[in-house]
């Protein structure tokens, strides 16, 4: 990479690290104004996007996690989807200032993540996690989670978890993403994140409007133990009688979430093995990717903006600045 726009490699890695880690872009710009440079924030905006196109670029040629291999450890993958506005422009005439019209419809970026534990079902930290985000869509974020997968030979693993909401996107896409990593039904594991289930546990116990609140907390109680206990099967029996005479849809619907995702909600059994039974490492990627810098009152982006900044952010949060870094200098062309 040569010096474009004015500005050497390191200083334009710089100013897209500063962008990446604070607010605004704006507040980019007025950092680096302290410092002597003069860059204002629709130039790094535009540095950003390129920055990250030339890493991605990088990626789709060579071995982006080079070096590194899931061989003989315990895996963790989950999925799931944050929240952030998208601006698009609209057709029809301009604003009497001669603005262009445009609507911020609410889209959800999908995010992965790639983590290890040990024994005891904690995170490892002698393995960086892998995070990554996207805006294309189900398809292209399992696609991620395919070659990443494939990259650090996650064949070679221990174990392999997957774990997440109920989301019916996610597990319609579980069976064949194990099918083309080629992991033997031994060695891979799928569950629906425990404290997600008891969640749904309260939204029951909330339609019993006839239950006092202390009747209501002793059920979800009593059931939230039965599902530690890998007693889903008693759990459903029990939603089912609370539904029994009733033709409340939204009863209906808890219902089935437990009885579409009885095989995934094998507590105990994943307990005894050493994985954890939550996704809050996926939950704490969302916040800390997508809550922390692209979601907030009176913030749109265009999506071109969201997908760069939703890469740099997650190699950043996931410790590996340095690699995404090498990735977008060492790309031969300009975007």
């Amino acid at each position: 990479m040569g010096i474009y726009d004015r500005l050497t490699p390191g200083l334009t890695s710089e100013i897209c690290l500063i962008a990446t880690v604070v607010a605004s872009f704006q507040e980019a710009s007025n950092l680096m104004r302290d410092r002597g440079v003069d860059i204002d924030g629709k130039k790094i905006c535009e540095l950003t996007r390129r920055y990250a196109r030339r890493a991605e670029f990088v990626r789709q040629t060579s071995n982006a996690v080079e070096g590194e291999t899931l061989t003989g450890r315990r895996v963790v993958v989950s999925t799931d989807g944050g929240r952030i506005r998208i601006r698009k422009k609209k057709r029809g005439p301009k604003t009497q200032k001669g603005r262009c019209r445009y609507t911020t419809n609410w889209r959800e970026p999908k995010l992965l993540i790639v983590y290890t534990v040990n024994e005891k079902g904690e995170k490892d930290a002698s393995f960086l996690p892998v995070i990554e985000g996207t805006m294309k869509g189900p398809d292209a974020v399992f696609g991620l989670i395919k070659y990443y997968l494939k990259q650090l030979a996650v064949t070679t693993s221990e174990k392999v978890l997957f774990v997440a909401d109920g989301a019916r996107w996610i597990w319609n896409r579980v069976p064949a993403l194990m099918k083309e990593l080629g992991l033997a039904a031994s060695q891979f594991y799928s569950l629906v994140d425990f404290f997600h289930a008891v969640e749904h546990l309260v939204k029951i116990a909330d339609l019993r409007t006839g239950w006092k609140k202390s009747e209501r907390n002793a059920w979800v109680k009593k059931h939230r133990r039965l599902l530690l206990q890998g007693k889903i099967g008693d759990v459903i029996s029990s939603i089912q009688s609370i539904c029994r005479g009733r033709r409340s849809k939204k009863l209906t619907c808890e219902k089935n979430y437990f009885v579409r995702n009885k095989c995934r909600m094998k507590y105990d059994a994943i307990s005894s093995i050493g994985l954890p039974i939550g996704s809050g490492a996926m939950e704490s990627a969302i916040r800390r990717v997508v809550n922390l810098r692209l979601k907030g009152a009176s913030i749109y982006w265009l999506e071109e903006s969201a997908e760069a900044m939703l890469m740099l952010r997650s190699f950043y949060k996931a410790g590996r600045w340095n690699v995404l870094n090498r990735s977008a200098l060492s790309a031969g062309y300009v975007i």
